[in-house]
Order: structure tokens, then C-alpha cells, then sequence
């Protein structure tokens, strides 16, 4: 087996050199860095986790939380792109990443039975007091979507990407919207005020028999929701549903009714999914950017390892969304 004092052999360095040199450290040149660091990979070296972890205290592991209601895991878009992001900069910086789950134990004992140096909550239900817990424990943790007092967080601006929605239906030339609304999370609470807030911004009445609570992921459910607001008398000319699956569902609704999807009933979605966008016609959505919101929530973890006093303004991160403008929304002005 390959150990350290072999590449400083091979390297003419010493073995403090190599350490240094692999585990990134700035008080070693840069070139010496990348020699090192090449022969290593030449020779084959292959670190000693335990040995690593007795040293240094630390696992470089990072335990990862992504269990939605929907029971979709690691298919949802949405988060499955945040945590591939968020994987990209740990690994870059030497972490590993290890699921967690509550199957046998609690979400904290599992983390403490992993022996994880953090924990990343990228999809669960924040409301137990199971994940509660967890959140107010000694463990480094970040979570999306979800702001409690004091902790650490990566949000998607959920008002912004409602309001965008809104006001481009609006620009367009509808007035009779409809929401169909998400369970009952933070993230669904911001979106329905949002909602409220920028059809009252531009006197519009927004009518309680258009506001429907649905599920996230529910394409069955968006589909029947669809069919009853399509029932309704004077029935909505556009329709926002809580994702890009309930969209595609909802726009399957328009079709069984003899309607066509942005022409005769209007559509916007929610995450952007570039795949659902290729369907005919092009989903008008909200893009989040899943790319940033995993590399922030990265560097929020990275500083609470490194022991950083970070400022109460700095623990929340918020992140922009954009409207990608596609053929589901008619105009009609």
C-alpha cells in the first residue's frame, strides 16, 4: 500500500509536504501542490479514512436528508439537482456525502450512528419534532426551503417566482386565475401570500373557488383539481399549478375536455424542468436555480465546519428564480 512517505520519496518532499499538499493547504507552494497531488495519483495513494477521522476528529462525511411527501426521493427534480450541486462542492473540498434516514432510529441518531461531520436537510417534512430536534443539536446543518430562527438555510425566493408568475398572466391579458397550492409547508404558505398579495396589488379579486389545495408531485390529484376548475361557471382562463408534474397533468385535463392547452386554457408551472419543457406545447414555468442554491448551501456548511463566526444577516441565503416564458399561456390583449 501507497503511504505518504512514498510520495515524499518520489517527490523529494517531506512527509509534512504531502500532507499538506493533499489535503489542500495554502502555506504549500502551488506547484509543489500539484506535483504531489499528481504523484499521488500516479502511485495509486489511497488515504486512511480511520486514520484520517482519529487525526483530524473529523469524518468528512456529511449526512444527507431527502425524503419528500411524495415518496419521489432521489426522481425529484427539484432537489435530486440541488443535491447533485451540493455533492460537486463537498467533494471538491473532500467531503463525502451518506443518506439518512429515520427507518430504525431518529434522524439525530442515525447521524450520530453515521458519525457525519454535518447534516444537509435538502427535502423533509421540518414540521416534526423529530427533525426539530435535529436542527437544534450541536451538528453543523443546513436546510432548504425552510428559515428557522437562528439556523442555517438556502431558500429559493418562492414570493418572486409566484409574483413573476402572476404578472405575466396578467401582462398577457388574464384576469380569472386560478392556484392550486402545495401541502402546507413555508414554502406554501410564502407562495399563497404571494399570490393574494399581487392580485390585490392589481385589483383583481381573487376568487376563493380558484384557490385549491393540492399536492406537491400529485399528478393525479392536479388532474382532477383541473377538471373541476374547468367545471366551474366563467372558469378560469389560466391555471398555476405547485410543479412542472402537475402542469404536464393539469394540460392532460385541458385536453380530455376537448380544450387545447395555451390556447383555450392557460398554463404555468413551477421548478423549470428541462425535460418536461421538450413536451408539446412548451411549458411556460419558474426556473429555480438549483445550481446556486446547492453551491450556497455548500459554502453555509463549509464555514460552519471550519468553526467561522457568521453573522446572524449571513445564515439565510435567498436565491433568484426567472420565468421561462414557453406557448402555454395565451394572450389575450
Amino acid at each position: 500500500m501507497v503511504s505518504i512517505k512514498d510520495i515524499a520519496l518520489a517527490c523529494g518532499v517531506s512527509t509534512a509536504t504531502v500532507s499538506k499538499a493533499l489535503n489542500n493547504r495554502e502555506d504549500v507552494n502551488a506547484a509543489t501542490r500539484e506535483r504531489v497531488q499528481e504523484a499521488a495519483r500516479q502511485l495509486g495513494y489511497m488515504p486512511n479514512a480511520t486514520a484520517r477521522a482519529l487525526k483530524t476528529n473529523k469524518t468528512f462525511n456529511i449526512g444527507v436528508l431527502l425524503v419528500d411527501k411524495a415518496g419521489s426521493g432521489l426522481n425529484h427534480y427539484y432537489f435530486a439537482s440541488i443535491l447533485d450541486s451540493f455533492k460537486v462542492a463537498m467533494e471538491h473540498n473532500g467531503y463525502d456525502l451518506t443518506l439518512i434516514s429515520n427507518q430504525n432510529s431518529s434522524y439525530y441518531d442515525h447521524c450520530i450512528y453515521r458519525n457525519v461531520d454535518g447534516v444537509f436537510a435538502a427535502c423533509v417534512d421540518f414540521g416534526t419534532e423529530e427533525m426539530q430536534n435535529l436542527l437544534d443539536s450541536s451538528l453543523p446543518a443546513v436546510s432548504v426551503d425552510y428559515v428557522s430562527p437562528g439556523k442555517y438555510a438556502v431558500v429559493s425566493d418562492n414570493a418572486q417566482g409566484t409574483r413573476k408568475s402572476v404578472e405575466y398572466a396578467i401582462r398577457m391579458g388574464h384576469t380569472r386565475l386560478a392556484f392550486i397550492y402545495g401541502e402546507d409547508s413555508q414554502v406554501t404558505t410564502i407562495r399563497k401570500d404571494a399570490f393574494l398579495r399581487t392580485m390585490a396589488a392589481h385589483n383583481i379579486p381573487a376568487e376563493e373557488r380558484f384557490i385549491l389545495p393540492g399536492k406537491y408531485l400529485h399528478t393525479e390529484l392536479a388532474y382532477h383539481l383541473t377538471l373541476q376548475l374547468l367545471q366551474e361557471k366563467d372558469a378560469p382562463s389560466c391555471i398555476l399549478y405547485p410543479d412542472d408534474m402537475c402542469a404536464v397533468a393539469g394540460m392532460a385535463a385541458i385536453r380530455d375536455k376537448q380544450l387545447v392547452p395555451g390556447k383555450d386554457v392557460s398554463v404555468i408551472g413551477y421548478d423549470g424542468n428541462p425535460a418536461l419543457r421538450m413536451l408539446g406545447p412548451r411549458l411556460t414555468t419558474v426556473q429555480q436555480d438549483t445550481r446556486e442554491i446547492g453551491n450556497r448551501a455548500a459554502v453555509l456548511m463549509l464555514r460552519q465546519l471550519k468553526k467561522e463566526d457568521i453573522p446572524a444577516d449571513e445564515r439565510v441565503s435567498s436565491v433568484g428564480v426567472s420565468l421561462l416564458e414557453g406557448d402555454t399561456v395565451a394572450r389575450l390583449v
